[in-house]
C-alpha cells in the first residue's frame, strides 16, 4: 500500500515538472502567484550551480578534476599552451569558469527566447513557467559540452565577460538595496503613522547601525589597508568614497529633496554607505601591491601573511572574507529580487517590473487541479515583470559568481600561477561610484526635471 502511494506521489510530481506550473514549491505555498514561483525556480537552478561550483573549488577536489577526459592533459599540461601548467591551481578556476559559462548560456537562450512575452497567453510563457524537468536536462547538457571546451583563448576573453557582466550586475544589486532599503523604511513609517512610535526608535536604531559600521570600517581601512609612505591608490579610494557617502547622505534630508521625495531619509543613505564601504574593501583586497592588501586571515591572528596572488607551487586559496561577504549579498539580492513587489517606480522602470497584486480573489479550488496544489496565473493580462530582463539579470548574476569564487584572479601567461591585477581594482571602484551617482540621481531628478512625474 505504501508503495503504491509513494508511487502516486511520484507521478504527480513527475506532472508538475512536465505541466505549466511548478507545483512542488506550490506544495509548501499554495497561494502563490505564478511569476513569483517561476522567478523563485529560476533562482534555485542559479544556487544549485554555484553550490557546484563551489564544490569544485574545495580543497582536494583538483585531484577528481584531473580525471576528466582532456581537462589537463597528461596532469601537466592544457592543449593550446604549450609549456607545462600547474593543473593543481588551474583545474578549479577552470572548472568554475565553465560552470558559470554553462549557467550564462542557458538564462541567454531564455532571455533572447522570452523576449517581447506580454501576457501568460503567450505560447513562450508556457515555456517559461513550465517543463522545469526537461530545463534541468538542458542545463546539465550545456554544463557537460562546456567542460569540453578547448582552452585557447577561451579563459582569456571569458575573463573579460565576467568583468563587464560582474561590473553591471554591482550596479544591479546597488539598485535592488536602494528599492529594499525605500520599502523597509515605507513600511516602517507607515506602521509608526499608524501605530506605536516605537518603529521610529527602529528606523533610527538602524541607521545609527549602519551608520556606525561604515564608520568602523573606514577607520580599519585606513589601519590596515594604508601605510604613511605608499598605498597612494587606496587613500584615495577610501577618502573619496567617504566624501561621496557624506554628500549623499546630506543630500537625502534637504529640505526641497525631502518635499519632492518624501519617502527619501538617511536610513536609505546608510544602507547605500555600508555597501559603498564593502565595494571599496572588495576593490582593494584585488590589489596586486601586497603590502597594501594584507590578509583577513593574516590581520586575526597577527601573522605577516600577505595574500593577493598566490606564489608558484603555493595552493590558492579561492575563499577570502569579501567572497564570502560577496556570496552573502549575492543570495539576499536575487532572493529579493524572486519575491519583490515594489512601489517605487524609478526603480520598477529601471528593473523593468510592474508589480500588481494580481487576480487575488481566486477561489481555493483555483489552486487545486486534479488533487495538486498550482499557483494562481496573475499574469493573464499583462506580465508583472520582463521574462527576457529576469533571464538577462540571471546571466549578470552567473558571471558574478564566476568572478566571486576565483576572487578575480587571472592565470599568467604559463599557466603556472594565480595573479590579482588592477583591472578587478578599478571595475570595483568604478561600479562603487556609478551607484552613488545613480542614487544621487535619484534623489534630485524631481528637481532637475520638474515637469517629468516621477511619482
Amino acid at each position: 500500500m505504501g508503495a503504491c502511494l509513494a508511487l502516486c506521489s511520484v507521478v504527480s510530481c513527475a506532472s508538475c515538472l512536465c505541466g505549466s506550473a511548478p507545483c512542488l514549491l506550490c506544495g509548501c505555498c499554495p497561494s502563490s502567484n505564478n511569476s513569483t514561483v517561476t522567478r523563485l525556480v529560476f533562482s534555485f537552478f542559479l544556487l544549485l550551480g554555484t553550490i557546484v561550483s563551489v564544490i569544485m573549488i574545495l580543497p582536494g577536489m583538483e585531484t577528481q578534476l584531473k580525471k576528466i577526459p582532456g581537462f589537463c592533459v597528461g596532469g601537466s599540461s592544457i592543449p593550446g599552451v604549450s609549456n607545462h601548467v600547474n593543473c593543481d591551481i588551474v583545474v578549479g578556476y577552470k572548472s568554475v569558469y565553465r560552470m558559470c559559462f554553462a549557467m550564462a548560456c542557458f538564462f541567454f537562450l531564455f532571455s533572447l527566447i522570452m523576449i517581447r512575452v506580454r501576457s501568460s497567453k503567450d505560447p513562450r510563457a508556457g515555456l517559461q513557467n513550465g517543463f522545469w524537468f526537461f530545463k534541468f536536462l538542458a542545463l546539465v547538457g550545456i554544463t557537460v559540452g562546456a567542460f569540453f571546451i578547448p582552452d585557447g583563448t577561451f579563459n582569456t576573453v571569458w575573463f573579460y565577460f565576467g568583468v563587464v557582466g560582474a561590473f553591471i550586475f554591482i550596479i544591479i544589486q546597488l539598485i535592488l538595496l536602494i528599492d529594499f532599503a525605500h520599502s523597509w523604511n515605507q513600511a516602517w513609517v507607515q506602521n509608526a503613522e499608524e501605530g506605536s512610535k516605537c518603529w521610529y526608535a527602529g528606523l533610527l536604531i538602524c541607521t545609527f547601525l549602519n551608520y556606525a559600521a561604515s564608520f568602523a570600517a573606514l577607520v580599519l581601512f585606513y589601519l590596515y589597508y594604508t601605510k604613511p609612505d605608499a598605498c597612494p591608490e587606496n587613500k584615495a579610494f577610501i577618502s573619496l568614497n567617504f566624501i561621496f557617502c557624506v554628500i549623499v547622505s546630506i543630500v537625502s534630508i534637504l529640505p526641497r529633496v525631502q518635499e519632492a521625495q518624501p519617502h527619501s531619509g538617511l536610513l536609505q543613505a546608510s544602507v547605500i554607505t555600508l555597501y559603498t564601504m564593502y565595494v571599496t574593501w572588495s576593490a582593494m583586497t584585488n590589489e596586486p601591491d601586497q603590502t597594501c592588501n594584507p590578509s583577513l586571515l593574516g590581520l586575526i591572528s597577527n601573522s605577516s601573511s600577505l595574500s593577493p596572488s598566490p606564489a608558484p607551487g603555493q595552493v590558492v586559496q579561492w575563499w577570502d572574507a569579501q567572497s564570502i561577504v560577496g556570496l552573502v549579498i549575492f543570495l539576499m539580492c536575487t532572493l529579493y529580487a524572486s519575491i519583490r513587489s515594489s512601489n517605487h517606480s524609478q526603480v520598477n522602470k529601471l528593473m523593468l517590473t510592474e508589480e500588481g497584486s494580481g487576480p487575488g480573489g481566486e477561489s481555493s479550488e483555483g489552486l487545486r487541479e486534479e488533487g495538486l496544489r498550482r499557483p494562481v496565473d496573475n499574469e493573464e493580462e499583462a506580465v508583472t515583470y520582463s521574462y527576457s530582463f529576469f533571464h538577462f539579470c540571471l546571466v549578470l548574476s552567473s558571471l558574478y559568481i564566476m568572478m566571486t569564487l576565483t576572487n578575480w584572479y587571472q592565470p599568467d601567461a604559463g599557466y603556472q600561477v594565480m595573479t590579482s591585477a588592477w583591472p578587478a581594482v578599478w571595475v570595483k571602484i568604478s561600479s562603487s561610484w556609478l551607484g552613488l551617482a545613480l542614487y544621487l540621481w535619484t534623489l534630485v531628478a524631481p528637481l532637475v526635471l520638474p515637469d517629468r512625474d516621477f511619482n
